[in-house]
């Protein structure tokens, strides 16, 4: 039976569950309060009682004193007893009315015998047989006379009882109007839970597993008072981050497509080149071997070309894993030097774009990985001379500054769109997307580049307008590699 109580209760709804606990608490309260009220009515109404019959008991002594009767002096249902003592036993005297004692005298005789031994008046409050409870007191009227009068308690009695019926009425009424009214003020005071819960329920509903799944859901309204509008603001702001993350996690499943089928096509082109390479390389062989040599050339350039890609996209992925694998053997190296090796490479490979490096005297010591770092250069600078018309002018330039090595790859070619500046560095991504990618590449050496200076703990920044295209990698430096003076130094090609 109370296992399924606490069941029943626990199936409640919140505000009846708390309108039943201020119900319960209510009780509590009246029920003190009734008692109280109700011990301190009796305590009077007794006082009073006792009062009156002291009062009663003065004018009857002094008419038993006088005239040794009660004649004149009695009050209506009170009983009589007057005593003769002598040696310490009380003897009833014969009434004048046989009304004036009850059936049972015992409990007056015992009085009568207690106030001898006392010598004081005594009071006690007795069941009479066939009379209900009454309130005795006895007194000494004079030496060797004691009086025992006897009141009524049915008045008190009927009076305490009539007050408790009104405070159990009155309080049952008050009770259930503070379940009842307290209910609905409780229902509408927690309505803007109940209204986040709705809203809770209508984004369980909501499907989530679509890319561009979004939760078009909040919690509104100002009432419930300040705690519930801070829960409204936190539920809320709860959202907005499950927005956030739901629309990163969008993002990041339209970039794996775009990254998978660019992969794929990517990797489809120089596979298809091997494949009709290598059956013209067999009917060369067979028809025509003087062709064998310049068949076997191609197949080789495929396939070098599909190992830079694929190498470039091993790395990436051992960089987006860099918590796992780290891709890096940093050492200490001389970052002015790497330049310097790049920049003759550059010259050595493309001759028709003449290239400045500036740099200092003195070697600029930096933690790295030198491989790593050189072919971020080698790519920066791929990048200039493959977007540029012949002849343009480029630039690196190497400098320190807060606590940074900064290189500065600039060109003068045509520049960068305002809209595809953000997205340079994202994989497979071309500028111009009718390039041949014999000419433009697979898209993925600026975005190598970036992740390279990311796990190096640095970033590259792009400044690019029509004229003028820069792009400077930011290099962490520990101190002991920052030189004391720097000067330049220029060559020209």
């Amino acid at each position: 039976m109370i296992a399924r109580l606490r069941r029943a209760y626990r199936g409640m709804r919140l505000g009846t569950r708390l309108a039943l606990g201020l119900g319960a608490l209510a009780l509590v309260v009246f029920a003190v309060v009734g008692t109280a009220l109700t011990t301190y009515m009796r305590d009077y109404l007794s006082a009073q009682l006792d009062t009156q019959l002291a009062q009663a008991q003065i004018a009857q002594s002094k008419s038993i004193a006088d005239y040794g009767t009660l004649s004149g002096k009695k009050y209506y249902s009170w009983f009589y007893a007057v005593y003769d003592v002598s040696e310490g036993t009380p003897e009833l005297r014969r009434p004048e009315d046989p009304a004036d004692l009850p059936k049972d005298v015992d409990d007056f005789t015992a009085l009568a015998a207690a106030q001898t031994a006392a010598h004081q008046e005594l009071l006690r409050t007795e069941h009479l047989r066939g009379a209900g409870t009454y309130r005795l007191r006895a007194c000494e009227v004079e030496p060797g006379v004691v009086l025992v009068s006897a009141a009524p308690m049915e008045d008190i009695e009927d009076t305490v009882g009539q007050l408790i019926t009104i405070q159990v009425v009155t309080f049952a009424l008050a009770l259930l109007a503070l379940v009842v009214f307290g209910r609905r003020m409780l229902r509408r005071g927690l309505k803007p839970l109940s209204d986040m819960a709705s809203t809770a329920h209508g984004i369980a509903s909501h499907d989530l597993t679509e890319s561009a799944a979004r939760l078009p859901l909040r919690a509104d309204g100002r009432d419930g008072g300040p705690e519930v509008d801070e829960l409204r603001t936190a539920f809320n702001t709860m959202l907005e981050h499950i927005d956030d993350s739901l629309a990163v996690r969008a993002e990041a499943e339209q970039r794996l497509r775009r990254f998978v089928a660019d992969a794929s096509h990517e990797l489809r082109t120089p596979l298809m080149s091997v494949r009709g390479y290598a059956d013209l390389f067999q009917y060369a062989a067979a028809n025509a071997p003087e062709e064998r040599d310049r068949h076997l050339a191609r197949l080789r350039a495929e396939a070098a070309r599909m190992g830079i890609l694929l190498d470039d996209l091993l790395l990436l992925a051992r960089l987006d894993a860099a918590e796992v694998e780290a891709p890096l053997r940093l050492e200490d190296a001389d970052l002015a030097e790497l330049v310097r090796q790049a920049a003759d490479a550059f010259r050595a490979g493309r001759p028709d774009h003449p290239l400045t490096v500036t740099t200092g005297p003195e070697a600029l010591t930096v933690r790295l990985d030198p491989q790593r770092v050189r072919q971020v250069l080698d790519n920066l600078l791929a990048n200039a001379a493959v977007h540029t018309p012949p002849g343009t002018p480029v630039s690196v330039d190497v400098a320190v500054a807060s606590h940074a090595a900064l290189v500065r790859i600039a060109d003068a070619g045509p520049g960068i769109p305002p809209e595809d500046q953000e997205r340079v560095f994202d994989r497979f991504y071309r500028v111009d997307k009718a390039r041949s990618r014999d000419r433009g590449g697979s898209g993925l050496g600026l975005a190598v580049a970036q992740s390279l200076v990311r796990a190096h703990g640095g970033r590259i920044e792009l400044n690019s307008a029509p004229g003028a295209t820069v792009f400077t990698v930011r290099l962490p430096l520990d101190g002991a590699g920052v030189p004391a003076a720097r000067g330049p130094e220029t060559t020209a090609v």
